[in-house]
């Protein structure tokens, strides 16, 4: 299918190229019943409440019950959701999808009583139990419930915090409501007419060639910003206000602090980040000037930041030929690896083509009983779409591998873990690439895209998380978080990462308030350190042997059985030391100098 054809409607794409979802249900009558069935087991949930202290036997029998519930919810929600991002035009899927949210927050709602009756249970009382083989599949799980027993509040406090939960979400809401329904922008003027001015069309006219374009569409978006700065400063405070209520109350000394305990990663790893960043940012100045000498402009603003210096090349790859590609690519991982992704990419797994009502851009969905699917609106002419399409199956075998290793109580993992698998896929994707590039044109182009992904994961999302912390002391340290605070930190940070040769129009700290992240506080920071990784264990797969490949796949298998960091060390990667982030800088800086050499023979 070629970007050029009418986008067609869900019932004319062929069973072929779309996922099959029989692993969860093999019907939507199926799933009907299944639905029938959670509805009959929730109750049931409540003859287990003030039981879980009497005996081993009596909380293994709750948890195996508890199992029972969570992996059909799962299965559900995985199942609605995905037809629904299928074609969300489906009034079917519509209703299925929300049929499902409400099914769940019902078994949710439901099971509220369980932790805080776990972490009730006496310390040597628990500590017994947890001998008993009948509970060793819940081990992990159990002490991750248990570890947040000093942050518990008594039953009537939980349940007071737990009323406030939906009012909470209001800041987040608001600011949604604000920038993706209410907030218009006009058109920008180009040379086949007037185009609208979007959230998500901004990104394509930043990448014009044409710099008359680029800038109307700056100006004109943060003119809207502008417009409503102090109601977004507003929400913005109010959120950070309540990401550090929520820590005071639980007792921890900051919201930083609070955010990173439940993944056990301690504050000096976020630090570390940032220093090891910071340390590194002449480099990435001179990257900028690199840019402002290339694009031959007097002035660099943050509007050029973003067009190509190396124009997209001319190279197509048919669905079935991006998968040859991306199998040959990641050979390094083995036979069996290659062999299972390149089965479930041609295979059940993935929703390959656009079609109408489908949801854009890429993901991977793995759950513990079904495929990991892939949803995908795959263009043979756009290579970046090959690279996609490495990315969300590293996802997937993560998942899959994850599913197989370990029982459902912790087979998931965290977000802190899942962009290494899908990221070194993708260092495995450009170096096979980069070593069969037939032309200088094409190698610059892979180059200068590896360079603009490191500057958008590793430096901007760095930048992110230091905003982050420095709004969020602020208010600890006692000062309110006004709009005039916001613009000065942000201010500061875009001086600080982008240099002297950048021009800083008036408007451009107003990006801080256009930042979706910012509303789910001190999680930015997890792109970058997965980037990090995932190109210190590329290298490391590559270059070693057996030992290697194998580490790597304990760190896949090991789903939710450890906590992130001791996960990623199994793999042979320290998080906590700032040697990953130096691995992964210096690779920026190699790429960078073969730029500023290939650039003036291939402009």
């Amino acid at each position: 299918m070629s970007s050029t054809q009418t986008i067609p409607e869900r019932s004319e794409v062929p069973d072929e190229h779309k996922w099959n979802l029989h692993k969860l249900f093999e019907s939507d009558q199926a799933w009907e019943k299944g639905l029938q069935e959670l509805t009959e087991l929730i109750p049931r949930l409540q003859d287990y409440k003030g039981t879980l202290e009497h005996s081993a036997a009596h909380l293994a029998e709750a948890m195996q019950f508890l199992d029972e519930v969570s992996m059909l919810a799962e299965r559900l929600g995985y199942y609605a959701n995905l037809r629904y991002a299928e074609d969300a035009g489906d009034p079917r899927n519509q209703e299925r999808y929300a049929r499902a949210i409400r099914a769940l927050s019902e078994a949710s709602t439901a099971a509220s009583w369980v932790e805080p009756e776990l972490q009730g249970i006496p310390d040597d009382t628990i500590e017994a139990f947890l001998k008993d083989e009948r509970l060793a599949q819940y081990q992990v799980k159990l002490r991750k419930i248990l570890r947040m027993k000093p942050h518990v509040l008594s039953e009537q406090e939980e349940k007071l915090l737990a009323m406030q939960a939906e009012a909470n979400q209001t800041p987040q809401k608001a600011f949604h409501a604000l920038i993706d329904v209410d907030l218009e922008f006009g058109n920008v003027d180009t040379a086949e007419g007037p185009r609208p001015l979007t959230q998500s069309t901004l990104h394509s006219f930043l990448l014009d060639p044409d710099r008359r374009i680029r800038e109307q569409a700056y100006r004109q978006f943060y003119r809207g910003f502008d417009a409503h700065k102090n109601t977004i400063a507003a929400l913005y405070s109010g959120s950070v206000d309540l990401d550090i209520y929520k820590a005071r109350v639980r007792s921890f000394p900051s919201a930083r602090a609070a955010a990173l305990f439940p993944d056990n990663i301690p504050e000096s790893v976020y630090d570390n980040l940032v220093e090891t960043v910071g340390a590194y940012l002449p480099t990435l100045h001179r990257y900028y000037r690199l840019r402002k000498e290339a694009l031959e402009l007097d002035e660099y603003h943050l509007f050029d930041n973003y067009v190509p210096l190396v124009p997209e090349v001319e190279v197509r790859h048919a669905y079935e030929q991006a998968v040859e590609v991306v199998s040959e690519a990641l050979a390094p991982l083995g036979a069996e690896y290659t062999r299972t992704l390149r089965d479930g990419l041609l295979g059940d797994w993935v929703d390959r083509y656009e079609n109408k009502g489908k949801r854009s851009g890429a993901f991977s969905a793995g759950s513990y009983h079904g495929d990991p699917y892939i949803l995908m609106n795959f263009k043979e002419d756009v290579l970046r779409d090959v690279f996609t399409l490495a990315h969300e199956g590293g996802h997937s075998m993560h998942s899959y591998y994850s599913a197989r290793n370990n029982p459902f109580a912790h087979y998931d993992y965290t977000i802190f873990e899942a962009e290494v698998a899908s990221t070194l896929n993708e260092q495995l994707l450009l170096k096979y690439l980069l070593d069969r590039a037939e032309t200088e044109r094409m190698r610059a182009y892979l180059i200068n895209k590896s360079i603009d992904d490191f500057v958008g994961t590793l430096f901007r999302q760095t930048m992110f998380a230091e905003f982050e912390h420095l709004a969020h002391r602020t208010v600890e340290e006692g000062s309110p978080l006004t709009l005039g605070h916001i613009r000065e930190l942000y201010r500061g940070l875009l001086q600080k990462f982008f240099g002297p040769d950048a021009t800083l129009d008036p408007e451009s700290d107003l990006e801080a308030l256009r930042i979706p992240h910012f509303y789910r506080a001190f999680y930015v920071f997890k792109y970058a350190t997965g980037l990090s990784a995932a190109v210190t264990l590329s290298r490391r797969v590559m270059e070693g042997g057996d030992a290697e490949r194998e580490a790597y796949f304990d760190f896949l298998k090991s789903g939710g059985a450890r906590f992130p960091l001791d996960s990623l060390r199994l793999a042979g990667v320290d998080m906590a030391q700032p040697d990953p982030i130096e691995q992964a800088l210096n690779v920026f800086a190699s790429r960078l100098g073969e730029l500023e050499e290939l650039l003036p023979r291939v402009r």
